[in-house]
């Protein structure tokens, strides 16, 4: 398996391809939530991911402090393959993007709720009350580094 940490201008097109594609996959069709997955976003994001076989097995986004909150945050969380340590893995290389890029103390993040305890492993504190977005009950969680 490998490790990729890449800004935008760095991906390729076949790179941002798939992750557009797993990203859709996964949280438009899979969760049947249709909502703007392309935000304007991922352009100032470093992007996080571990490939098998050329193939995406888990993803993410980190983004710094303004994107979405007042911390570095980290966003579009997903594995291919639940409970493989594939989300784990993933999760604890965007925390260490997250320091070495934007020099992050904290992290904060939306969660989907049921994914509450897989982030609760990793340190994360619920900060909120539980809220709906895009149709999803989710809460923020906020880590301190």
């Amino acid at each position: 398996m490998t490790l990729n940490i890449k800004r935008y201008g760095e991906l390729t097109r076949d790179e941002l391809y798939a992750i557009v594609k797993l990203r859709i996959d996964v949280f438009v069709v899979e969760q049947s939530c249709p909502y703007p997955e392309l935000d304007g976003l991922d352009q100032d994001a470093v992007h996080v991911w571990i490939e098998d076989g050329g193939e995406i097995q888990a993803y993410l986004r980190v983004m710094d402090r303004g994107a979405e909150s007042e911390h570095v945050s980290i966003g579009r969380v997903v594995a291919t393959k639940r409970r493989s340590g594939l989300g784990t893995r993933v999760l604890k290389e965007g925390i260490r993007a997250a320091k070495q890029y934007f020099g992050a103390d904290s992290v904060y993040l939306e969660a989907q709720t049921y994914a509450r305890e897989f982030y609760e492993k990793q340190g994360f504190e619920q900060i909120s009350e539980p809220f709906m977005l895009d149709g999803i009950e989710h809460i923020k969680m906020l880590k301190i580094i």
